[in-house]
Formats: structure tokens, sequence, C-alpha cells
């Protein structure tokens, strides 16, 4: 099966004085398309720090990172931020919606930022949330919902524009473990069902239970895997 993201020799080197600190060293990956992994280690690890390289947000010290065949640095800014747009989706611990705006005009973001025409745009992100049980809640904005439904709001703004793979940071950090369940079970049918690829940063079993692989790291390094 063809990778959805790859990442080869990554290294991300902080210089703090005349001291230098190795966040991740050497690491190397390959996600298929379709695979959920769950990306684990204690803090300080350097799991987010790999998610912000394999994500585009940081640009690695050495390395390279490959999103559907394509490379991620190396290119022009405008070519970057097109291809993750495009090929990229992003769920974090904090929901990071509009405040000002609904939640289907968060929903259609990712497509209108594709050119996509505004009613093909709206008709695309209403469908999307009717995906994750908030049809009915379209109109709202987002100090309107609860923290679980804005977060179902934030996973239909990820997989709306039918990315290649999509990242998570803490998923369910900030909700209680009743809605911690419903978010996990929701992300675990986009895999299922529609083959939607998941790459997930999480020090919780509960969400790596759900992955049909787990990447261990520590100390900057990945120091085992699990089927």
């Amino acid at each position: 099966m063809s990778a959805a993201l790859e990442c080869q020799g990554l290294w991300k080197v902080y210089e703090m004085g005349e001291a230098k600190v190795q966040a991740v060293r050497g690491v190397s990956l390959s996600v298929a398309a379709g695979d959920m992994v769950a990306i684990m280690g204690p803090s300080g690890c350097g799991k987010t720090t790999l998610l912000n390289m394999l994500s585009g947000i940081d640009e690695p010290s050495a390395g390279q990172v490959s999103v559907a065949g394509l490379p991620l640095f190396g290119i022009s800014d405008d070519e970057r931020t097109d291809l993750r747009g495009s090929q990229m989706g992003f769920i974090f611990q904090k929901f990071y919606l509009i405040e000002v705006l609904s939640a289907v005009e968060n929903v259609e973001i990712p497509l209108l930022m594709q050119k996509m025409s505004a009613d093909e745009a709206r008709k695309i992100a209403f469908e999307a949330l009717e995906m994750v049980g908030l049809g009915d809640r379209a109109d709202h904005r987002p100090a309107e919902l609860s923290g679980g439904q804005q977060q179902r709001v934030a996973i239909a703004r990820a997989f709306v524009h039918s990315p290649s793979v999509i990242l998570c940071d803490e998923p369910t950090g900030n909700l209680d473990s009743t809605t911690s369940d419903q978010i996990l079970e929701l992300l675990s049918e986009l895999n299922t069902e529609r083959n939607v690829t998941l790459v997930v940063v999480t020090h919780d079993d509960a969400v790596a239970d759900r992955c049909e692989r787990i990447i261990r790291m520590s100390d900057g390094r990945v120091i085992g895997e699990e089927e």
C-alpha cells in the first residue's frame, strides 16, 4: 500500500546559548494510506516536535518529509502552504475554531482556500457536519457548543477536503472521559469506514489502543514499534 506520509532522517536541533539540544534525532518512519498510528512517549521525548515537522509547522534541521509522495521541505513557502492545505488535515488539543464564525463556516474554510465555489463549499461542509452528528448545530458559533461538539467541528474541518493524512495532537486532551470515548469512536469510524489516514500524538493508552500501530519515542528517537 502506498505511503500517505513518510519521513527520512529527521533531526531537530535547538541552540540554547553554547549548548545544542537534540529534540529529534534521526527519525525515519512511513505511514501507509488508511493506517491509524499513535506516537507515544514521556513528556519531553520529542513527539510534539516530530509532529510539528511532519505537519510542516516547523522545519527540520536535517531530513525530509513526504506527503502523498511530494516533498514538504526544499520548496517555496507558497508551495508548502498549498501542499499542506490540499493534502493534510489537523486536529489539536485546543480546537482552534474561529469564534465569530458558525460551525459550518469553520468547516468550509479548507474548501474555500482551494478556490471552491461558496455554494459547493457550504454543501460539502454541511455534509461533513452531518457525518459527525452536528447537522443541527451548523449555524451555532463555538461559544454555543460544548467542548465535545467543538472537537467534532474541528474533526469535520480536518477531513472535509479529503486530505492524504490527518495529524492529531492530543485530540482528547481537553475532554472528559465520556466525551473522549465518543471522539475516539468517531476517529476510529473515520479510519475504518472512510479509510482516513490518522497519525495521533498521545500519552493516553486508551487512544493508542484504538490504533493499529504504536510508535514509541524516548530522548528524541524512535525506540520501538508495536502492532
